[in-house]
């Protein structure tokens, strides 16, 4: 076997591989000699079609299944033989079974970059409280005698914050009518921001049996893809209006939210549990996305563009199985995909480089997914969704999933790692002024 290795960049090699006329002959024999058994030609009986024309009515296809088993059979070899380090599949082009007898194919291979790994341990991260305040226990009350409150039709006035109106609508962009974005008799909790603050907002001050006609220009990262980006005009009709009939706030409100609080106090304390835990489990998130930044400040290097593409493409089909829930796809929602790949591309590549530097900190300190670590995985599955932890094995135990559940497992080992030798800190006094200015905005 003879490798040829040129460099298209820092971190793609073309690999040219010339297999020896002995291997890809007898490679060549097998096949003529298995369709010249099996073959059967008009004229000929079948094991006895000459070589001739087996070969001038299947050399296309025998060379084009021995070149796929040759290049299976010698890839692998070829790479440890010239010791690199890919970090996905191969491009493979320029097959050709040459006339001297030999076999040659071109094999473009993305390897894992180099780079020193900086500051890692000991990053600052400012400590988050999860003390919850008496204001936010009385939110979520609010909240409880909103959702608990029986509603009463009116017609002697206008749309007001907290009422829950009824409505047509349409959607139409560039005077275009959006199928997708179009509803009757459709109930909107004014105020609650669960729809588009905007289009509540502009609801506000119309009566039953109006019409009217309200513009809303969403960010670009809207959630939804289909109005992401875009300006769309409302044709808006209301059928009805609705306000709640709030409960007093009482032990009675209490038992009726749940037969397990006897008292408003009750209540309270559980509302305030609830509330701390999920404090907790946001801060811990925000430690890692903070830390995660702080690594890729530090760490500036380039990544393998297949690799982003790659990110891109799943990226992309996620935001596709989110559409067809809705039995849309990227054209009926009007979502070009060369901008969407645009738009992605950044995120994409920040990931990469993220996981390559997760990857080489478990190199340096030694990480790695045990037993153990896959049995609590296993078991966190089976809690999730009710399942016998034998049946969530079942579902991994084939190596396309999971590799990439293992890949998981590992990046939160290491995270947590991070997490532990982090440095806490307090919030300065500066930015606790900011955070008050910014909550009185």
């Amino acid at each position: 076997m003879e490798v040829v290795v040129e460099d298209v960049s820092a971190l793609t090699k073309k690999v040219t591989i010339t297999l020896p006329k002995d291997g890809v002959q007898k490679k060549l024999e097998k096949a003529y000699n298995k369709l010249q058994r099996e073959t059967k030609i008009k004229g000929f009986r079948r094991g006895k079609v000459p070589r001739s024309v087996i070969i001038k009515n299947f050399k296309h296809q025998v060379e084009s299944e021995a070149g796929e088993q040759l290049v299976q059979d010698s890839y692998f070899d070829a790479i440890e033989k010239i010791n690199i380090d890919p970090v996905v599949h191969p491009e493979i082009s320029e097959p050709v079974f040459k006339e001297d007898g030999t076999f040659e194919y071109v094999a473009n291979v993305d390897i894992r970059p180099e780079f020193e790994l900086g500051e890692y341990k000991g990053i600052e991260v400012e400590k988050v409280s999860n003390e919850v305040s008496d204001a936010a226990v009385e939110v979520e009350i609010e909240s409880l005698r909103q959702d608990m409150a029986p509603l009463r039709s009116i017609t002697d006035r206008a749309i007001e914050n907290g009422d829950v109106v009824v409505v047509d609508f349409e959607g139409f962009h560039n005077g275009k009518a959006m199928k997708e974005v179009k509803n009757d008799n459709y109930s909107i909790d004014v105020g609650s921001g669960r729809l588009s603050p905007e289009f509540e907002e502009k609801l506000v001050g119309m009566k039953s049996g109006e019409e009217a006609s309200h513009e809303v220009e969403f960010p670009a990262k809207y959630p939804n893809p289909v109005l992401a980006g875009k300006k769309i005009e409302f044709r808006v009709k209301v059928k009805d209006i609705k306000e709640r009939v709030l409960p007093e706030l009482n032990d009675e409100f209490a038992k009726d939210v749940d037969s397990e609080y006897k008292t408003l106090a009750d209540l309270q304390n559980a509302i305030r549990e609830r509330l701390q835990k999920e404090k907790g489990n946001r801060a811990e998130g925000d430690i890692t996305d903070r830390i995660m930044l702080k690594l890729l400040e530090n760490h500036d290097f380039e990544v393998p563009s297949r690799l982003v593409r790659f990110e891109i493409e799943e990226m992309i089909k996620n935001t596709e199985k989110s559409l067809q829930q809705s039995g849309m796809d990227l054209e009926s929602a009007g979502i070009n995909r060369e901008d969407l790949v645009g738009r992605n591309k950044e995120t994409a590549e920040k990931r990469v480089r993220g996981d390559f530097i997760l990857k080489k900190i478990a190199e340096v300190e030694a990480i790695k997914v045990n037993d153990e670590d896959l049995d609590r995985a296993f078991k966190r599955i089976g809690d999730q969704y009710n399942m016998p932890i034998a049946q969530v094995k079942e579902y991994f135990q084939s190596r396309d999933d999971l590799l990439p559940f293992m890949n998981e497992i590992l990046n939160e080992k290491i995270l947590t790692f991070l997490r532990e030798n982090a440095k806490f800190v307090e919030a300065s006094s500066m930015a606790k002024e900011g955070n008050i200015e910014e909550s009185a905005d």
